[in-house]
């Protein structure tokens, strides 16, 4: 029989779990016909699992053009958030497991990156750069909660003098304002709250587990009230389907506080192209066909071009249009008019690390 996508699942942002491009063997969904068909009866919520990873260091470094910083420090794998359009999901692949529902449920957390972060940065020679935290998933993604994680590497950050920004879509990262608040007055810390769409209804459908639009720009002004340098991320931008708020979003985080602004057109990579639409068919039949259609307009003709320098914001009239859009947006209301800078002087290694790491030398 045919294959079928099982039906959505509640909280879950991804439509299906296609065998990962990896793995030797396909797995299909599909009905063979011996189960009693209740169509009313809501399908089993997918519970969330969880794994140690057993990554041996804990900093990761690029050398993209096009991506805003070198290092960066991911404490989860998958992230429970189900963004449906999220650009992290073909990593899951690397794992054996599928970038739909496996990236959203079957969750890595690094249990050992705090002692992992401080031997490297108590090695001999080490230099100090912004470090960025969450530039693949969300380091306040709802286990973090419970697992605290993200809270331990600031920490270890905070005692180094070491700077570092987040980015995030979650409230929670008001709960670690104390840290934060206390780097930022050094010239240590920045934040990015990631704001895709003042609509509820529309972020519950394609960020399922993130918090409210409401929760963001509330976080936006905490952060702000507490010192702390914060932004707000634009991203993606999904033309004809959130492109129309952009002025909005930024007036918003510029009414809370923000003091940056930055965006990213929707990017389709790998299996992403194929889970967004799933998901588009699915939550808003009315405007797939409009909205693939202004995507590739942007993007050559094709779904997804992965070309340095234009795959962030895509090329054309429609991406022209944004980009002029979110310059005279940012222009009025005073968003990016100063740069962003931390101060690296600050950085030592305490002096029990120090010692400590001399007996491995």
């Amino acid at each position: 029989m045919p294959a079928t996508p099982p039906p959505s699942l509640k909280g879950r942002g991804a439509r299906s779990n296609a065998t990962g491009r990896y793995e030797k063997q396909v797995r299909e969904t599909f009905d063979d016909g011996w189960e009693p068909s209740e169509p009313d009866q809501p399908p089993t919520p997918l519970k969330t699992e969880l794994q140690p990873d057993r990554s041996r260091t804990i900093i990761a470094r690029n050398d993209s053009p096009d991506i805003g910083f070198e290092r960066s420090i991911n404490p989860y794998r998958g992230c429970e958030h189900g963004c449906t359009y999220c650009y992290a999901r073909p990593g899951h692949a690397y794992l054996g497991l599928s970038p739909g529902l496996d990236f959203e449920t079957r969750l890595f957390f690094k249990a050992d990156a705090p002692r992992l972060l401080q031997k490297e940065l108590s090695r001999k020679g080490y230099r100090p750069e912004r470090i960025h935290i969450g530039g693949v998933t969300d380091p306040y993604q709802p286990i973090e909660r419970k697992l605290k994680i993200t809270r331990q590497v600031l920490e270890v950050l905070e005692r180094f003098n070491h700077p570092f920004s987040i980015i995030t879509k979650s409230d929670l990262v008001t709960r670690d304002v104390d840290i934060i608040g206390r780097m930022a007055a050094r010239d240590l810390a920045g934040t990015y709250i990631s704001v895709t769409t003042l609509d509820r209804s529309l972020a519950r459908a394609m960020e399922p587990r993130a918090a409210t639009p409401a929760r963001r720009i509330a976080a936006i002004r905490a952060l702000a009230e507490a010192g702390v340098p914060v932004g707000v991320g634009f991203a993606p931008v999904i033309p004809g389907l959130n492109d129309h708020e952009l002025e909005a979003v930024l007036e918003a985080a510029a009414e809370a506080g923000a003091r940056s602004a930055m965006y990213v057109t929707l990017r389709l990579p790998l299996e992403i192209k194929d889970l967004f639409q799933e998901w588009l068919a699915e939550a808003r039949p009315d405007r797939a066909a409009r909205v693939m259609s202004l995507i590739r307009q942007s993007r050559g003709g094709k779904d997804y071009d992965a070309q340095w320098g234009s795959r962030m914001k895509g090329t054309g009239p429609v991406a022209d249009l944004v980009g002029a859009r979110f310059a005279a947006a940012c222009k009025r209301l005073g968003l990016n008019r100063e740069p962003r800078t931390v101060d690296l002087t600050q950085f030592r290694v305490p002096g029990a690390f120090s010692a400590q790491m001399d007996l491995f030398a």
